[in-house]
């Protein structure tokens, strides 16, 4: 039996006491000889990282923005963008917060990057509350941060025990030694499809369409694209919305799959005028057309149209899919790791999905945590990922091992826990931030 599938075989059948420890020389004598003595890991510290360095950049490139909710205002609504030379390539500033769970035993859990927002609340609010704590009692851990807080139902504070609980799933993952999806009950697959997410390009219809093209010889044949305009642009807007779909799927053909975001900018007389429209050009879905409060209008565009309703990369928690579902007013689940409560929550809300024969896609904010439950789960469930094209290309600027799809797919790593190494060569400054 191999190394790894020991270590998990040994914590199935006896729980954390049994399991030997690692072989690593940093850390190997001090767990063996705190499991001798009866002792479990508990948590010492829990720090915000900050990394400082630079990289490579073309600002004018690829800015084409989607629309909002405040478009409705004319003075808050961009000119139509126009996609020009991108000019040369330079280099600027860039910063990544990480988060670092510390233990009594040498174990880590690094997870990263994180949202400042969140990060505020860890330091604050969750950081003194931590320690102490075994982390390998994750339900536990979870539940107490969930009941510690009036406010921990959703926002910042939601953002935060996503945070803490991501990075304590990549402790697990470095103390057993395994991958966190091989603890999550994986793999379902090797590689994992991914759909490409074109925000911030061009829906001028020459761009688009050369630029979809492109896309789909690079082995992306999933291809999500981002609404320019709403209700506050008229009728020229809604006609220039439907005559995206209508280029691309002229300029991919019919094997790719084509998926829209409204970004909460659209009504439901707008959402519906569109859905009817389009429709025979065969959308894969058409996300987030409102607010994720306006759950009456997501049910009756979903009643209206056979394009499938998509949205939640703005739920927090279980409760909140549930409420949707029982509804009946979502076709595709996009709760975010980062967002809706880390690893451990995104779990349960694919058990909630499979009960309703629906999908989780999660929304591409990050992919470290994404990638690992997705594979973790049946393929009728957890079909994709998300790979935000222009944001992923950077968004991992200090870490050794970005994760980069080949052919449309994401290979799946086999280093413990999500994998994550620094590289020091592209770090030029590091310190712990305090807001405490």
């Amino acid at each position: 039996m191999k190394r790894r599938e020991f270590l998990l075989a040994a914590a199935l059948a006896g729980g954390v006491g049994q399991v030997p420890g690692f072989d690593r020389p940093a850390v190997a004598g001090t767990i063996t000889q705190r499991r001798r003595q009866g002792a479990t890991p508990k948590i010492k510290d829990v720090q915000i990282l900050q990394l400082q360095g630079r990289r490579d950049a073309q600002p004018n490139a690829n800015r084409q923005p989607q629309v909002k909710p405040l478009y409705i205002y004319p003075e808050h609504r961009p000119q139509p963008y126009r996609q020009g030379d991108p000019g040369k390539s330079t280099t600027i500033n860039t910063t990544a917060l990480y988060i670092v769970i510390q233990t009594d035993i040498g174990i880590e859990g690094l997870y990263g990057p994180v949202d400042r927002e969140a990060a505020v609340v860890v330091d604050r609010q969750i950081r003194r509350f931590l320690i102490g704590k075994n982390p390998l009692a994750g339900e536990a851990v979870w539940d107490k941060l969930y009941r510690l807080n009036r406010h921990s139902r959703a926002s910042h504070f939601m953002m935060a025990i996503s945070a803490v609980d991501n990075a304590l799933w990549d402790l697990r993952g470095r103390y057993f030694d395994a991958p966190v999806y091989q603890l999550l009950g994986g793999p379902t697959r090797e590689k994992v499809q991914v759909y490409g997410s074109c925000l911030g390009y061009s829906v001028e219809p020459e761009h688009a369409k050369a630029t979809s093209a492109e896309f789909k010889k690079m082995g992306f044949d999933h291809q999500k694209w981002f609404l320019a305009y709403g209700p506050g642009a008229g009728t020229e807007g809604l006609e220039k919305n439907v005559e995206l779909v209508k280029n691309l799927r002229s300029a991919v053909g019919d094997d790719v799959e084509l998926m829209f975001d409204a970004f909460m900018g659209w009504d439901l007389q707008y959402a519906v005028a569109w859905a009817k429209q389009v429709e025979k050009y065969r959308p894969r879905w058409i996300e987030e057309a409102f607010a994720p409060n306006r759950i009456e209008s997501f049910a009756r565009l979903r009643n209206s149209t056979s394009i499938p309703v998509a949205t939640g990369e703005h739920f927090y928690g279980r409760w909140e899919v549930n409420d949707f579902l029982k509804a009946g007013a979502i076709s595709v689940i996009q709760a975010d790791p980062e967002w809706c409560g880390g690893v451990s929550e995104l779990v349960k809300i694919c058990t909630l999905a499979s009960v309703h024969d629906v999908h989780v896609v999660p929304h591409g904010h990050s992919l470290h945590a994404a990638l690992h439950v997705v594979a973790s789960q049946s393929p009728a469930t957890c079909p994709l990922v998300e790979y935000l094209f222009k944001k992923m290309g950077h968004y991992y600027h200090f870490e050794k091992h970005p994760l980069r799809p080949v052919n449309g797919m994401i290979q799946l790593p086999d280093r413990p826990g999500f994998g994550i190494e620094l590289d020091d060569s592209k770090i030029e400054k590091r310190e712990q931030l305090h807001w405490s």
